[in-house]
């Protein structure tokens, strides 16, 4: 076994390869970028070396900066993680030459499965079934359009190189595909060099599931059972489980089956995924899955089958790498109870999942969490910034069965506390709420089917209302206070500022903006709280203590509830039952600021680049038309028009990279 790894990746893959090697005994390199100088994977290793500028492009990827950190260090071998350069034949072939093992395939493996069109042919010569389509070398659009309509609509184009949902794009009709193959292979270009599709066939009622596979050097290879990974959205992945809900054992054993033969095909070694469609329309059936692509590294989703197997596949890694035999053989490999991990994400789901960025001022999670294991990326204060993957960590939960892993998920994501950026944690507890995915009615088709139910849009429940009403009133009564204590006369009514009347109730209406909608609430003191009554709503009692670090403890009706009050410097944010609120009270001394490039102006929502710009001045656009194509975080936004209207100006053009909250169009006044 060598005794010094260098992980060339960062985020939550970085810490937790860390964590396993400072388990074995191993010293830990980190690699970081200028945006991740103080980043959590840096802090957790032992070591780590600067190896550029915050673009991925000019750091993390650069493979010659990774293997000149490896030598300044004396690393012995590199562990790639996930993305970046771990599905790099070049990069394996250049960590050979500087005498550093590479954690991963023969350069040769990755090669063979890089291509998914080259991937197919050779699946297809060994036995191995898979989705019917074209994976030809001929990218003519006209070509590819014409061997569309040979397959049959609908039609998936999925970029030829690399993976993670990008450059695919899913065509019902004809008059799409153009449109559609423009964009999956810009798309591909930008985030992979390569701008080759090919076209399957799509599968009305796909169930994605895929199969965890290790070889060594000694010409054994092994299955460590499925994972089902339908529930997506854009194409990636978002909750994942171990074993797949509903599979037969006969098509498991056809599956794992197919999957080793796989492997062996192409003299793998190490931890790979082979990546299967399955038609569940008549539920899973050993007839009815399909090859897709296999990834020649360790996944996102490993430790559900890490949960489901008890094994470490970071230390497999590690010590197949170092030359050693796998340490069970297929008969000895145990399947025991289920799991369920989610991912969470910085980016806001009721904007169709966009990413977001800021810094995290709160990241709490329950103390209570026997079942639960959590891979975190980031900490309470770290910055989520626009050059990297939005994932700010997973959650995973286990259990003897499904029912008691998604219970003690759900339990356990209701319990966090995530402000700063938008995230996607109120969506993953709803999905584990819903009677769907309980009931295991999956397709990759789930969450676009059950979106209104899953991101529901209108204001704020009443509860909530109230309970930012009594965080606002709690705060507020604990600032006056302070300020009465430096008055010459602090007891005087005149130095208060709650609302007293003079021979009446204290009764005061208060105005928060709440994510685009005005709550008008009106208050008034009653006993050792308030009576809260929301514009047409009906009236409730709020009393509570909100504590220095932000937890308020609330009493609302007959309710006993928490939440998270977080101040900012301007209004504040509930956090309750994972979802995050956004409260901007209006003081009515203060004029309103307005708006930056005025009422219907598109801005842009993060930092990104233009992609395509599709008006002009002049223009004439529909609701909903779209204007601007902005690439930011590894993913294509189209900024779309609020209303009818008429382009006054196009503050941006194809390849500027603008600002958060810059105006890129502006319409004329009607």
């Amino acid at each position: 076994m060598f005794n010094s790894l260098l992980i060339a990746n960062r985020g939550e893959i970085a810490v937790r390869v860390i964590r396993t090697a400072r388990a074995m005994g191993l010293r830990t390199i980190a690699v970081y970028s200028d945006a991740d100088a103080n980043a959590f994977h840096v802090a957790e290793a032992d070591e780590a070396v600067h190896i550029g500028p915050a673009a991925a492009a000019e750091s993390y990827l650069r493979p010659e900066k990774i293997i000149e950190a490896a030598k300044l260090t004396g690393a012995e071998a590199i562990h790639p993680g996930y993305g970046f350069l771990s599905e790099n034949a070049a990069f394996a072939e250049a960590c050979a030459e500087a005498g550093i093992i590479f954690v991963g395939p023969p350069a040769e493996a990755i090669r063979a499965m890089g291509l998914k069109d080259a991937a197919k042919a050779l699946m297809e010569k060994a036995d191995v079934p898979v989705v019917p389509g074209y994976h030809g070398d001929n990218q003519d659009p006209e070509f590819l359009a014409g061997e569309a309509e040979r397959i049959g609509y609908p039609v998936l184009i999925k970029a030829v190189a690399g993976g993670g949902g990008k450059g695919m794009r899913r065509v019902d009709d004809a008059d799409g595909f153009a449109k559609a193959l423009k964009s999956a292979q810009r798309e591909a270009g930008s985030a992979f060099g390569d701008e080759r599709v090919l076209i399957e066939k799509f599968v009305t009622s796909p169930r994605h599931i895929e199969v965890q596979v290790f070889a060594d050097g000694h010409g054994n290879a092994v299955s460590l059972w499925e994972r089902d990974c339908s529930l997506q959205r854009r194409h990636q992945k978002v909750i994942e489980e171990a074993p797949a809900p509903g599979m037969p054992s006969d098509m498991r054993d056809a599956m794992s089956d197919a999957a080793v033969k796989a492997a062996l095909a192409i003299g793998y070694r190490g931890a790979g995924t082979i990546e299967f469609i399955a038609d569940g329309s008549n539920g899973l059936s050993k007839d009815a899955f399909f090859f897709m692509e296999m990834n020649t590294r360790l996944q996102v989703e490993h430790p559900v089958t890490e949960a489901i197997t008890g094994q470490d596949l970071v230390e497999w890694q590690l010590r197949v790498a170092a030359g050693e035999p796998l340490p069970l053989a297929q008969d000895e490999i145990p399947l025991n109870g289920h799991a369920v991990e989610a991912r969470l994400y910085a980016e806001d789901p009721a904007k169709s999942f966009f990413p977001s960025t800021g810094r995290l001022v709160r990241l709490r999670m329950p103390e209570s969490r026997s079942q639960i294991r959590t891979d975190m990326g980031v900490r309470e204060g770290d910055e989520v910034t626009m050059f990297y993957d939005p994932m700010i960590g997973k959650i995973v939960a286990r259990g003897r069965d499904r029912h008691q892993a998604i219970g003690a998920l759900a339990n356990f994501l209701r319990g966090m506390e995530v402000a700063g950026p938008r995230t996607n944690l109120r969506f993953l507890e709803r999905v584990m709420a819903s009677e769907a995915f309980r009931a295991a009615h999956l397709d990759t088709g789930f969450i676009d089917r059950h979106i209104s139910d899953l991101v529901p849009k209108g204001p704020a429940p009443a509860e909530v209302i109230a309970l930012a009403a009594l965080g606002h009133l709690l705060a507020r009564d604990e600032r006056q206070r302070t300020r009465q204590l430096e008055t010459v006369e602090p007891h005087s009514p005149w130095a208060a500022n709650d609302a007293f009347v003079l021979g009446g109730h204290r009764r005061e209406v208060l105005r928060l903006e709440c994510d685009g909608d005005t709550l008008m609430v009106a208050v008034e003191p009653m006993g050792n709280g308030w009576r809260v009554e929301p514009e047409g709503g009906d009236p409730l009692t709020a009393s509570g203590m909100l504590t220095e670090d932000g937890s308020l403890s609330a009493t609302i009706g007959m309710r006993r509830l928490r939440a998270a009050f977080v101040r900012q410097a301007k209004g504040f944010l509930l956090l309750h039952e994972g979802a995050a609120y956004a409260f901007d009270p209006h003081d009515a001394l203060e004029a309103d600021d307005a708006a930056e490039g005025g009422t219907g102006a598109v801005t842009a929502p993060m930092p990104g680049k233009v992609i395509q710009v599709a008006v002009k001045p002049g223009d004439r656009v529909k609701k909903g038309s779209g204007l601007i194509v902005l690439e930011a975080m590894k993913m294509e936004q189209t900024l779309s028009a609020a209303s009818d209207g008429v382009v006054a100006s196009v503050n941006a053009g194809e390849g500027d990279q603008v600002d958060g909250g810059a105006v890129l169009v502006t319409f004329e006044e009607e």
